[in-house]
């Protein structure tokens, strides 16, 4: 998954002319004493080339120490950091640094020694240095590309691999408090992630991602970790900044403030030395070639697996009494009334989602409830290869797309042992596959259904998400069913305080709206909110996805829904619309559990364009009752006109 070729303030690196070079001399002044030795370039130099699972170093002590004390205090007392959050990260970020040159005088006076480091980041010497230690090729000294990047606790950047535009060597200088060493508990890693060589039939080589790191390299003063950007290898993320138990035990611990400078060493630009025109344009298509040769989209897991329906019809609103007496074992009795389903079917009518809580009947879903709560106190095995021998679940992958288990429907010549089977087999196996329950949702929709694709889903704390991915077809309906019982989620917070049985909102014919109740605090400090969100039709699909943060203006946002507890939604999801599931921070208190389905439907009749202005000054409002009450979406995640992808290490 590509990101667009922005830098990390969302401005793309700067041309600008080159700077007046610094001297060999005066250079070498600005970083510690005896790093241009040739003992200590050979020993990097050979770290780097027997460094696994793809080329990289670490240098140590890198900067003089006075002169990076003096950055680190300028950069707290004068620069400006700006939140920022998307999919893929959630960080503080300062301007592009290429722009300091562009300051007033009475502010550059203020920064002269973080001037005096990017120069000699950039200069002539170190660019050698550098590309001798890596054996890339010449680096420019006219692209500058280099960020402070501020990781507080809850922060985090996602699986990615660097490859945009000119890059060629990606680095990360760390500017955490020198006189406070920082801990390896308290997150903020960088990590590496091993790629998997899978030969075809047909002899192509497809390189994917691993779903587990192999290497973990922290934070520390004044270090420095580089790499050579490489197509479809180099996969790295940086590690959350994990929450302090208490507040007392984070002041003792100066915040956990995770600031570094990260950037890019890019090639020659026009004008300078090793300039080859064309590279550019020649090393983007075969970094595309790379990524796409063997088809490794093959090999991601889980794939689609919908099952047809056979028989098909548009069910009326009649249950026969035996449907009745088999969906009144799973679904709560109020949802298998006449008088709920016109609510429903109303509502989902004008609004295209909607969202039931305490739709599971009650003696089943304490029975799920019991299971699911047993199984948190477990501890899983860290590894995914481990658990997929020792657990009934399997492990998504790629890494750079989504990190999460999940188990699958039984197959027509699978028998599951009695040791296997649990409430979450009989939703996957019994009910939701089920003519009566397809009925049901029919009734519910007003639409026909042709094929079913379930999958129950377990994003682990700490650990799991899934990047935004768009949608291309007909319309479709997806179904989520949370069940995460552990408290303390953005709806639950809300819930705690309502009288309400369920909740609904939305506007728009054809495409679902805001709907959900959260406490945003809460939602930031633990994640697990799925999210849809509209895409921009013409938008590449290499491009970068969804940019969000709170706001006034939720033009973008077409449905979210925090991890809760015997809670349905039902959405219509049209073509082009982005979805994603936050990650899950370890400060939540359990795992994010839902069952996530996804229903092929009849075509839709009708203009959806005229229906969706009919309807968009429509509020919502379906109906009163026990199924159906109404809430304000104002609080709903809402987008922002930002930049997109920085990779930001």
């Amino acid at each position: 998954m590509k990101r667009k070729a922005e830098s990390p303030n969302g401005q793309e690196a700067s041309t600008k002319k080159s700077k007046p070079s610094l001297s060999s001399e005066e250079a070498q002044k600005r970083f510690r004493s005896g790093l241009f030795d040739k003992s200590a370039l050979d020993s990097y130099t050979e770290e780097y080339a027997t460094s696994a699972p793809y080329k990289h170093a670490v240098i140590h002590e890198l900067v003089d120490d006075k002169l990076l004390r003096s950055v680190r205090d300028e950069v707290r007392n004068n620069v400006q950091f700006t939140p920022k959050e998307t999919d893929i990260y959630k960080i503080h970020q300062s301007g592009d640094l290429a722009n300091l040159d562009g300051l007033d005088d009475e502010s550059l006076s203020k920064l002269p020694s973080l001037l005096a480091l990017r120069d000699a980041i950039y200069s002539e010497t170190f660019r050698d240095y550098v590309s001798g230690i890596t054996g890339c090729g010449p680096l420019s000294g006219r692209k500058t590309d280099m960020a402070i990047n501020v990781y507080t606790p809850g922060c985090f950047l996602l699986c990615h691999d660097d490859v945009i535009g000119s890059r060629r060597v990606s680095y990360i200088l760390y500017l955490t408090d020198p006189d406070k060493p920082w801990k390896p508990e308290w997150g903020g890693a960088l990590r590496l992630f091993p790629v998997q060589e899978i030969e075809s039939k047909d002899g192509e080589v497809a390189k994917t991602p691993l779903p587990d790191c192999v290497k973990v390299i922290p934070p520390a003063w004044n270090q420095l970790s580089f790499f050579a950007v490489q197509p479809g290898e180099s996969f790295h993320d940086v590690e959350e900044v994990y929450h302090a138990q208490t507040k007392e035990q984070l002041d003792e611990d100066n915040g956990r403030v995770r600031m570094a400078i990260s950037g890019w060493f890019h090639i020659p630009q026009v004008g300078e030395d090793g300039y080859i025109e064309g590279e550019e344009e020649k090393n983007a298509k075969n970094s595309s070639l790379m990524q796409l040769q063997g088809n490794p989209a093959q090999y991601d897991a889980p794939q689609a697996k919908p099952v047809k329906v056979e028989n098909l019809n548009s069910s009326g609103d009649e249950f026969e009494e035996a449907d009745l007496e088999f969906l009144l074992k799973y679904i709560a009795p109020t949802y298998l009334t006449p008088d709920t389903l016109d609510q429903i079917s109303e509502h989902f009518s004008e609004n295209s989602s909607i969202t039931l809580s305490d739709i599971l009947s009650r003696k089943f879903a304490q029975r799920l409830k019991d299971y699911i709560e047993e199984q948190e106190k477990q501890s899983l095995p860290q590894d995914s290869e481990t658990i997929e021998k020792s657990t009934p679940w399997q492990v998504s992958k790629p890494p750079h797309k989504h990190r999460y288990l999940y188990q699958r429907p039984s197959q027509p010549d699978q028998l599951r042992t009695s040791q296997e089977e649990s409430p979450i087999t009989e939703l996957l196996d019994i009910l939701l596959p089920s003519r009566q329950f397809r009925h049901w949702l029919q009734v519910a929709t007003g639409l026909t259904i042709e094929s079913h694709d379930l999958m129950a889903r377990r994003f682990r704390r700490g650990g799991d998400y899934t990047l935004a991915t768009g949608y291309q077809g007909e319309p479709r309906l997806e179904i989520g069913l949370g069940m995460t019982p552990t408290p303390g989620w953005g709806d639950e917070v809300e819930q705690k305080d309502k009288d309400k049985d369920s909740q609904v909102n939305g506007k728009g014919k054809g495409k679902a709206k805001a709907s959900g109740e959260k406490s945003k605090k809460d939602e930031d400090d633990v994640g697990g909110v799925e999210v849809y969100m509209a895409g921009d039709d013409d938008e590449d699909e290499d491009e970068d996805a969804a940019v969000y943060k709170s706001s006034n203006d939720d033009d973008n946002i077409l449905f979210f829904q925090a991890a809760a507890w015997n809670k349905m939604t039902v959405v219509l999801r049209d073509s082009g619309a982005l979805k994603f599931v936050k990650y899950v921070s370890r400060r939540a208190k359990g795992d994010r559990w839902d069952i996530s389905g996804t229903f092929d439907i009849q075509e839709l009749e009708g203009d959806d364009e005229e229906e969706d202005g009919e309807q968009e000054e429509g509020n919502g409002e379906g109906g009163s009752g026990p199924a159906v009450d109404k809430s304000d979406d104002e609080d709903a995640f809402t987008a922002f006109a930002e930049p997109e992808e920085s990779d930001s290490d």
